[in-house]
Protein backbone atom coordinates (compact mmCIF):
# COMPACT_ATOMS: atom_id res chain seq x y z
CA UNK A 1 0.00 0.00 0.00
CA UNK A 2 1.34 3.24 -0.82
CA UNK A 3 -0.01 6.43 1.69
CA UNK A 4 0.54 9.73 1.09
CA UNK A 5 0.54 11.94 4.23
CA UNK A 6 0.33 15.59 4.07
CA UNK A 7 0.17 17.64 7.54
CA UNK A 8 -0.88 21.59 7.97
CA UNK A 9 -2.61 23.86 9.91
CA UNK A 10 -5.27 24.08 7.66
CA UNK A 11 -6.53 27.32 8.89
CA UNK A 12 -8.37 27.04 6.26
CA UNK A 13 -7.64 24.23 4.21
CA UNK A 14 -7.73 25.90 0.74
CA UNK A 15 -7.78 24.36 -3.14
CA UNK A 16 -4.03 24.14 -2.87
CA UNK A 17 -4.32 21.96 -0.06
CA UNK A 18 -6.07 19.71 -2.48
CA UNK A 19 -4.31 19.99 -5.72
CA UNK A 20 -1.14 19.59 -3.72
CA UNK A 21 -2.78 16.23 -2.07
CA UNK A 22 -4.25 15.12 -5.86
CA UNK A 23 -1.28 15.76 -7.95
CA UNK A 24 0.91 13.34 -5.42
CA UNK A 25 -1.72 10.96 -5.44
CA UNK A 26 -2.14 11.07 -9.29
CA UNK A 27 2.10 11.28 -9.78
CA UNK A 28 2.56 8.69 -7.53
CA UNK A 29 0.23 6.23 -7.96
CA UNK A 30 -0.89 6.70 -4.17
CA UNK A 31 -3.63 4.26 -2.56
CA UNK A 32 -4.81 7.03 -0.92
CA UNK A 33 -3.68 10.58 1.16
CA UNK A 34 -3.81 10.87 4.87
CA UNK A 35 -4.65 14.79 5.73
CA UNK A 36 -3.46 15.47 9.28
CA UNK A 37 -4.42 18.80 10.80
CA UNK A 38 -2.00 19.75 13.26
CA UNK A 39 -2.80 20.00 16.96
CA UNK A 40 -0.81 23.29 18.41
CA UNK A 41 1.81 24.06 15.57
CA UNK A 42 5.30 24.33 17.17
CA UNK A 43 6.08 28.00 15.44
CA UNK A 44 2.53 29.06 16.74
CA UNK A 45 0.61 29.88 19.90
CA UNK A 46 -2.70 28.44 21.13
CA UNK A 47 -4.50 31.95 19.88
CA UNK A 48 -2.61 32.07 16.60
CA UNK A 49 -5.14 29.17 15.27
CA UNK A 50 -9.02 28.70 14.33
CA UNK A 51 -10.13 26.11 17.16
CA UNK A 52 -9.28 22.49 16.44
CA UNK A 53 -12.52 21.63 16.04
CA UNK A 54 -13.13 24.25 13.19
CA UNK A 55 -10.23 23.25 10.96
CA UNK A 56 -11.52 19.70 11.32
CA UNK A 57 -14.54 20.17 10.28
CA UNK A 58 -13.76 22.42 7.02
CA UNK A 59 -11.23 19.29 6.35
CA UNK A 60 -14.16 17.20 6.05
CA UNK A 61 -16.07 19.71 3.71
CA UNK A 62 -12.87 20.00 1.60
CA UNK A 63 -12.79 16.38 1.18
CA UNK A 64 -15.79 15.06 0.86
CA UNK A 65 -16.11 12.92 -2.20
CA UNK A 66 -13.49 12.19 -2.47
CA UNK A 67 -12.44 8.42 -0.49
CA UNK A 68 -9.17 8.50 -0.96
CA UNK A 69 -8.78 11.79 0.97
CA UNK A 70 -8.23 10.68 5.06
CA UNK A 71 -8.36 12.85 7.31
CA UNK A 72 -6.39 11.73 10.58
CA UNK A 73 -7.11 13.08 13.88
CA UNK A 74 -3.58 12.07 15.85
CA UNK A 75 -1.89 15.20 16.07
CA UNK A 76 -5.14 16.90 17.70
CA UNK A 77 -5.96 14.25 20.06
CA UNK A 78 -1.93 14.47 21.09
CA UNK A 79 -1.41 16.08 23.46
CA UNK A 80 1.36 18.92 23.60
CA UNK A 81 3.27 20.79 19.97
CA UNK A 82 3.23 18.38 16.85
CA UNK A 83 6.09 17.00 15.52
CA UNK A 84 6.52 15.06 11.90
CA UNK A 85 8.66 12.63 13.22
CA UNK A 86 6.34 11.55 15.94
CA UNK A 87 3.60 11.42 13.76
CA UNK A 88 5.36 9.74 11.04
CA UNK A 89 6.35 6.69 13.61
CA UNK A 90 2.29 5.98 14.71
CA UNK A 91 1.60 5.94 11.40
CA UNK A 92 4.18 3.14 10.26
CA UNK A 93 2.53 0.92 13.35
CA UNK A 94 -0.59 1.86 12.49
CA UNK A 95 -0.32 0.75 8.31
CA UNK A 96 2.30 -2.01 9.17
CA UNK A 97 6.10 -2.11 7.84
CA UNK A 98 4.47 -3.15 4.21
CA UNK A 99 2.89 0.08 3.29
CA UNK A 100 5.19 2.83 1.86
CA UNK A 101 5.04 6.54 3.33
CA UNK A 102 5.28 9.45 1.25
CA UNK A 103 5.21 12.34 2.95
CA UNK A 104 3.88 15.68 0.70
CA UNK A 105 5.27 19.04 1.66
CA UNK A 106 6.09 22.48 0.07
CA UNK A 107 9.58 23.42 -1.60
CA UNK A 108 9.55 26.04 1.34
CA UNK A 109 9.48 23.57 4.22
CA UNK A 110 11.65 21.34 2.52
CA UNK A 111 14.53 24.11 2.42
CA UNK A 112 14.01 23.87 6.11
CA UNK A 113 13.60 20.35 6.67
CA UNK A 114 17.06 20.31 8.40
CA UNK A 115 16.39 22.00 10.92
CA UNK A 116 13.35 19.97 11.99
CA UNK A 117 12.97 17.43 14.84
CA UNK A 118 14.50 14.26 13.45
CA UNK A 119 15.39 14.50 9.99
CA UNK A 120 17.44 11.95 9.96
CA UNK A 121 14.93 9.69 11.18
CA UNK A 122 11.97 11.02 8.68
CA UNK A 123 13.66 9.89 5.92
CA UNK A 124 14.10 6.30 7.27
CA UNK A 125 10.07 6.23 7.61
CA UNK A 126 9.11 7.73 4.04
CA UNK A 127 9.70 9.09 0.82
CA UNK A 128 9.44 13.21 1.24
CA UNK A 129 7.45 14.28 -1.87
CA UNK A 130 8.40 17.99 -2.37
CA UNK A 131 5.87 20.38 -4.29
CA UNK A 132 6.07 23.79 -5.35
CA UNK A 133 5.86 27.36 -4.05
CA UNK A 134 5.03 30.19 -5.90
CA UNK A 135 7.60 32.63 -5.07
CA UNK A 136 10.15 29.97 -3.77
CA UNK A 137 12.74 28.20 -5.84
CA UNK A 138 13.43 24.41 -6.00
CA UNK A 139 15.72 23.69 -2.63
CA UNK A 140 19.04 21.97 -4.20
CA UNK A 141 19.45 18.29 -3.63
CA UNK A 142 23.51 18.84 -3.19
CA UNK A 143 22.50 21.22 -0.70
CA UNK A 144 20.34 19.24 1.89
CA UNK A 145 22.65 15.90 1.30
CA UNK A 146 25.28 18.07 3.27
CA UNK A 147 22.52 19.01 5.65
CA UNK A 148 20.62 15.70 6.17
CA UNK A 149 22.94 12.90 4.72
CA UNK A 150 20.86 10.33 2.71
CA UNK A 151 18.27 12.61 1.55
CA UNK A 152 18.91 12.48 -1.54
CA UNK A 153 17.88 9.07 -1.99
CA UNK A 154 14.57 9.73 -0.30
CA UNK A 155 13.49 12.25 -2.76
CA UNK A 156 11.30 13.21 -5.21
CA UNK A 157 10.41 16.34 -6.96
CA UNK A 158 6.91 17.21 -8.35
CA UNK A 159 6.75 20.11 -10.73
CA UNK A 160 2.80 20.87 -9.89
CA UNK A 161 0.81 21.90 -8.83
CA UNK A 162 1.60 25.79 -9.05
CA UNK A 163 -1.10 27.68 -7.28
CA UNK A 164 -0.73 30.62 -5.54
CA UNK A 165 -2.84 30.67 -2.70
CA UNK A 166 -2.21 31.28 0.94
CA UNK A 167 -3.79 30.44 3.77
CA UNK A 168 -2.83 33.97 5.37
CA UNK A 169 -4.20 35.89 2.56
CA UNK A 170 -7.73 33.99 2.38
CA UNK A 171 -7.69 35.05 6.78
CA UNK A 172 -7.43 38.27 5.84
CA UNK A 173 -9.77 38.79 3.22
CA UNK A 174 -12.52 36.76 4.87
CA UNK A 175 -12.06 38.86 8.25
CA UNK A 176 -12.35 42.25 5.89
CA UNK A 177 -15.52 40.50 4.66
CA UNK A 178 -14.14 39.88 0.65
CA UNK A 179 -14.79 37.02 -1.52
CA UNK A 180 -12.69 33.55 -1.10
CA UNK A 181 -14.83 31.78 -3.28
CA UNK A 182 -11.60 31.67 -5.63
CA UNK A 183 -9.52 29.84 -3.20
CA UNK A 184 -11.34 27.82 -1.11
CA UNK A 185 -14.31 24.92 -1.64
CA UNK A 186 -17.90 26.07 -1.59
CA UNK A 187 -18.87 24.60 1.55
CA UNK A 188 -15.75 26.19 3.46
CA UNK A 189 -16.53 29.37 2.49
CA UNK A 190 -19.98 28.56 3.60
CA UNK A 191 -19.06 27.68 6.54
CA UNK A 192 -15.72 30.07 7.16
CA UNK A 193 -18.85 32.44 7.06
CA UNK A 194 -21.69 30.76 8.70
CA UNK A 195 -19.75 30.67 11.84
CA UNK A 196 -17.66 33.91 11.42
CA UNK A 197 -14.23 32.49 11.69
CA UNK A 198 -11.32 35.13 11.15
CA UNK A 199 -14.11 37.86 11.66
CA UNK A 200 -12.34 40.69 13.46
Amino acid sequence: MKVGVLGGTFDPVHLGHIAMAEEARKALALDEVVLVPAGRPVYKSAGEVAPASDRLEMLRLASAGRPYLKISTMELDRPGPSYTVDTLSAMKQQYGSKAGLYFILGWDSLAQFGGWRGPDKIIKMCILVAVPRPGFTRPDAEALEKVVPGIKDKLIYLDRPEMDIGATVIRKMASSGRSIDRFVAAPVAAYIKEHKLYSE
